[in-house]
């Protein structure tokens, strides 16, 4: 039975950071891409960074030097550091896992493992 474990999130102000974390297990080997996406109110799911098993990553536009994403395979987890945090960085962030290509890595339906989310608050 695969399981993802979030955990890292929390309230901060306007240019604070948060280290987010997902810990998972029941995936075979290491070579699934792995991802981070947040749900804000009254929005649509969003695809916020990916990682695949090499260490390739790609990220969406408004977090593009602010967020890294990592992955330990050895420990079969990643994280998401989140720097110079906005207010429209607030939402559930949940972490996913599935064997797709990186190309895909953004897209929420093409995932089929999910965490249960861990909430980020940016304050102004």
């Amino acid at each position: 039975q695969v399981q993802l474990v979030e955990s890292g999130g929390g309230s901060v102000q306007t240019g604070g950071s948060l280290r987010l974390s997902c810990a998972a297990s029941g995936l075979t080997g290491s070579t699934y891409c792995m991802g981070w996406f947040r749900h804000a109110p009254g929005k649509e799911r969003e695809g916020v960074a990916a990682v695949d098993s090499d260490g390739n990553t790609i990220y969406t536009d408004s977090v593009k030097g602010r967020f890294t994403i990592s992955r330990d395979n050895a420990k079969n987890v990643q994280y998401l550091q989140m720097n110079s945090l906005k207010p429209e960085d607030t939402g559930m962030y949940y972490c996913a896992a599935d064997w797709v290509p990186l190309t895909l890595g953004l897209r929420p339906p093409a995932y089929s493992h999910w965490g249960q989310g861990t909430q980020v608050t940016v304050s102004s």
